[in-house]
C-alpha cells in the first residue's frame, strides 16, 4: 500500500471528513435554504461539546495548576485549528490583564500562517517539536494540541516532544480515536459529525474547537482570581471604550455612581481591582494594593 493509499484510508475512517445526507443537494438550494441547513447542523455543536465537559474540566485544573506553578498554557496546531489557539491567546493579555507569555498560541508556519494558508507545514513533525523547543518549553507548562482530523503531523510531533519534556498534554480533536486523543493525557473529543460541505472543518468543528478553547481560558482565568463575580476586574483599559468599561464594571461590583467610580479609578491609576477595593472598604490607595498583593491578587480573598 502506498503512502497516498494509506492517507485515503486513513481519511476514509474520519467522522469530519464523512458526507453529509443532509446537505447532499446544498447547490441545489436557495440562499435561505442553505443558511437554514447550516444553522439546522450548527445546533449539534453545542450538545456535543457539552459531553466532552468532565476532560475540558480536567484539562482547566491542569491549566491552573501550571499557572500557579509558573508556567504557561500553550495552543498548538495547524490551519484553522493553529489559527483559533493564536485567537484565543492573543484575547487573553487585554480580557485578563495576564502577559503575553501566559498564554501562548503557535501555528504551523508561523505567524504568516494566520493570514496567508501554509497548508503544507502540518505535514512536518519535527517543526511542531521546533516550535516548543524555541518556547523553551519546560514541564511546568500545558501543552493543547488542536487538529480536528486528530492526525496532523506537526501537531503529533508537538505533543510527541511535550511529553519528552514532562508536560501536561491535552489534545482537542473532533475524532475520539485518533493518534493525539490515545497519545496525549487529556483527550477533548466533541464528535460534532461530518460537515455541512464535506471536509471543511472550519465550520462545525471549527466552531466546537472555538467552545472548548473559551472554556479552558476562561474557566482558568476565573479559578486564578481574574474575575470577581463576572465581572473582569483585570481588563487592561487600554482606549476610551475600555475605560468607559473599567468605570462601569466599578459601579457594578460596588454599587456606586458613575463620578465616584471615575473618581475611584482616576486614584487608583486605573486599577480597576484597586479601586473597587477602595470603594468597598474606604482603605486607601496603599492599603488596597498591600491587601491584593497578600491575598495574591485575589479581589474576593483581599475582601474577606
Amino acid at each position: 500500500m502506498t503512502a497516498s493509499d494509506t492517507l485515503h484510508a486513513q481519511l476514509q475512517q474520519l467522522v469530519s471528513e464523512g458526507r453529509n445526507p443532509r446537505t447532499t443537494d446544498i447547490d441545489l438550494m436557495s440562499s435561505f435554504e442553505i443558511v437554514g441547513a447550516m444553522n439546522a447542523e450548527d445546533r449539534a455543536v453545542p450538545e456535543a461539546v457539552g459531553k466532552t465537559l468532565p476532560e475540558i474540566a480536567r484539562a482547566v485544573d491542569a491549566i491552573v495548576a501550571a499557572f500557579n506553578n509558573g508556567g504557561r498554557l500553550v495552543y498548538i496546531g495547524a490551519g484553522t485549528s493553529g489559527r483559533l489557539g493564536v485567537l484565543d491567546a492573543s484575547e487573553c493579555p487585554p480580557t485578563f490583564g495576564v502577559p503575553p507569555t501566559m498564554v501562548v498560541g503557535l501555528i504551523a508556519g508561523g505567524l504568516d500562517a494566520l493570514v496567508n494558508a501554509s497548508e503544507g507545514a502540518e505535514d512536518r513533525s519535527e517543526a511542531g517539536a521546533a516550535d516548543l523547543v524555541d518556547i523553551g518549553l519546560t514541564a511546568r507548562d500545558v501543552v493543547v494540541g488542536i487538529a480536528v482530523s486528530g492526525r496532523t503531523p506537526y501537531v503529533i510531533g508537538a505533543l510527541e516532544h511535550a511529553k519528552a519534556q514532562g508536560a501536561v498534554t491535552v489534545a482537542l480533536t473532533c475524532n475520539p480515536d485518533s493518534p493525539i486523543a490515545r497519545m496525549a493525557d487529556i483527550s477533548i473529543a466533541p464528535v460534532v459529525g461530518p460537515e455541512v460541505i464535506t471536509g471543511s472543518t472550519r465550520l462545525k468543528s471549527g466552531t466546537a474547537q472555538k467552545l472548548v478553547l473559551n472554556m479552558l481560558s476562561t474557566a482558568s482565568m476565573v479559578r486564578i482570581g481574574k474575575t470577581y463575580g463576572n465581572l473582569m476586574v483585570d481588563m487592561i483599559a487600554s482606549n476610551e471604550k475600555l475605560m468607559a468599561r473599567a468605570v462601569r464594571i466599578v459601579m457594578q461590583a460596588t454599587n456606586c455612581s458613575a463620578e465616584v467610580a471615575e473618581a475611584a479609578m482616576a486614584r487608583a491609576e486605573n486599577d480597576t481591582k484597586v479601586a473597587i477595593l477602595t470603594v468597598l472598604t474606604g482603605k486607601s490607595v496603599e492599603v488596597a494594593r498591600a491587601d491584593l498583593a497578600g491575598a495574591d491578587g485575589v479581589l474576593r480573598r483581599a475582601l474577606s
